[in-house]
């Protein structure tokens, strides 16, 4: 895990861009990949070349076809071969499908013939993948602009600086399908590896309709014209409407990604507001 900046990257010596590209992820990813299944954590479902002979897992003999069967990717596996010709999709789907089959190794016993290891029989996903995503964060983090396993194994892009706060906050209201759902849904969406224009588009519209149903509590709140003006954005922008008045001539992933910030934040605000 990395633990602080050292002093090159402290005073700038190793650039942001030097010091974590495609290349330099890999090195790393390997780094933690080995440690983790020395330490057993690929055992349950990856199996184990013991001295006396491969032992499945749970994915059986054949890994590499499994592999392919999720991730409908040849010449993936072994990692160690194949690591090297990896693009950033394929390196994130390989992280992906090793977080879902981390599993820590709870109780076993040891092979001493020839110092095999630790053979472990008894097993806790949530205790492994936690510790996966322990390893791989700090690292993923420093890549380009920054990603993150989510608690529930998708490759994430980091929040702008200073906002990651709006996505951890509690949303303070017990309306799950109304509200909660929606506005989970709607992160998920903004925040994927390879989201789209039109995902953060489609992000920034179920949070526009989060804060329609919710209207009536802003009416409470703000008078009309303020009222009015928090929609405006997604009516005159090309979020919610489509015709020839409206504005669609502006740098959209920049403007994107204010309009989805702006809309998340005016719902805790609005929540927490009618709340008290």
């Amino acid at each position: 895990m990395i633990k602080r900046e050292y002093y090159s990257v402290r005073t700038g010596k190793i650039a942001p861009n030097e010091k974590m590209n495609l290349e330099v992820l890999k090195k790393l990813f390997l780094i933690t990949y080995n440690k983790l299944s020395k330490d057993g954590y690929f055992q349950k479902y990856f199996g184990i070349d013991c001295m006396d002979g491969f032992i499945e897992g749970e994915l059986g003999e054949d890994v590499d076809s499994m592999i392919y069967i999720n991730l409908r990717k040849e010449n993936l596996y072994p990692i160690h071969e194949n690591l090297s010709n990896y693009n950033e999709d394929d390196l994130f789907d390989v992280i992906e499908f090793l977080h879902d089959h981390c599993s820590k190794g709870i109780d076993g016993y040891y092979h001493s013939w020839n110092q095999c290891g630790y053979h472990y029989e008894k097993f806790n996903d949530q205790e492994g993948q936690k510790h996966f995503r322990e390893l791989l964060n700090p690292i993923l983090r420093e890549y380009l602009n920054g990603f993150e396993v989510s608690d529930s194994g998708e490759i994430l892009m980091l929040s702008d600086n200073g906002l990651s706060t709006l996505f951890e906050a509690d949303i303070p209201t017990s309306d799950s399908e109304n509200i909660k759902d929606k506005i989970n849904l709607s992160i998920l969406k903004f925040r994927r590896h390879r989201s789209t224009l039109e995902d953060r588009k489609e992000a920034i519209r179920e949070l526009a309709d989060v804060l329609e149903f919710l209207r009536p509590a802003i009416k409470n709140h703000l008078n009309r014209k303020d009222e009015n003006d928090i929609f405006k954005i997604a009516n005159n922008f090309g979020i919610r409407h489509h015709n020839k008045d409206q504005q669609t001539d502006y740098d959209k992933p920049i403007w994107y990604s204010w309009m989805f910030y702006y809309y998340l934040a005016t719902i805790h605000t609005v929540l927490r507001i009618s709340k008290k």
